[in-house]
């Protein structure tokens, strides 16, 4: 796909789909935004491209494709030591294929038939990610990790470990806790929790219920998600009216 662009691309980036027409508008949309792109038509020759070197600096990547399937990719990239971030871009929309995309390491799960603004949110965060910037950027620690207690982010791969243990955090609900756990002991509102993940300044909805019922859902998974791991999980406090706050050892020895 030729650049259409005379600028330095933005980021390099693999889209491994069997669907030619979507592969070709995919990546006219990403060019158009002078990102970089290269296609595979199938799971083996995006693992021929990468094992040739020059990794790309994320790979969109289809869940369902004839001969080698995308999980089945993702596990040779792992075997092989190829560590670059994935996306899955699926019209699967089960819960339980975005649980299993991020068990075996994928970084985030977009359905397909998001709109594309959605799609280059994600890409966005999952770059900055990558370069170790988006959490200086919003508000969020810098370095490649952090350690709070029993919890562990590691910026660098965009995954938070909770006692040793993995919590299967999507790319969204990262960013959340990484906010929440920036500011220990500290109230965050509901307003700059959105923004964390939206842009500042996004509106959604009507009036503050808008956003706040998005945040709401959002912390009420990620909850779940470390209970998983933790049945005696509560670090993230409600603040009613206001936000959340992750709790600091003080607080819960209070």
């Amino acid at each position: 796909m030729e650049q259409t662009r005379t600028e330095k691309p933005r980021a390099r980036i693999l889209v491994v789909d069997d669907d030619p027409l979507f592969r070709e508008s995919l990546a006219r949309n990403l060019a158009h935004v002078n990102f970089a792109v290269e296609e595979a038509g199938d799971g083996q020759q995006a693992l021929d491209r990468l094992r040739n070197g020059n990794p790309p600096d994320l790979i969109l990547l289809d869940w369902k494709m004839p001969g080698m399937n995308g999980i089945e990719v993702l596990h040779h990239l792992r075997e092989a030591r190829i560590v670059v971030p994935v996306l899955f871009l699926t019209v699967l929309n089960d819960q339980i294929y975005e649980e299993a995309a991020l068990q075996v390491g994928a970084i985030d799960f977009v359905e397909k038939h998001r709109a594309f603004t959605i799609l280059l949110k994600r890409i966005e965060l999952i770059l900055a990610g990558a370069k170790a910037s988006s959490a200086g950027e919003a508000g969020q620690p810098q370095g490649q990790s952090l350690r709070l207690g029993p919890l562990e982010l590691r910026f660098d791969i965009n995954r938070a470990l909770w006692k040793g243990q993995r919590v299967d955090l999507s790319l969204t609900e990262f960013h959340v806790v990484s906010r929440l756990a920036a500011s220990p002991g500290l109230d965050v509102s509901y307003r700059e929790l959105y923004d964390v993940v939206k842009g500042e300044g996004f509106l959604a909805g009507q009036g503050t219920e808008g956003y706040r019922g998005n945040v709401r859902s959002t912390i009420k998974r990620i909850r779940q998600k470390f209970r998983v791991v933790d049945t005696d999980f509560h670090h993230i406090e409600t603040y009613t009216g206001f936000g959340y706050r992750w709790r600091d050892q003080d607080q819960l020895a209070a």
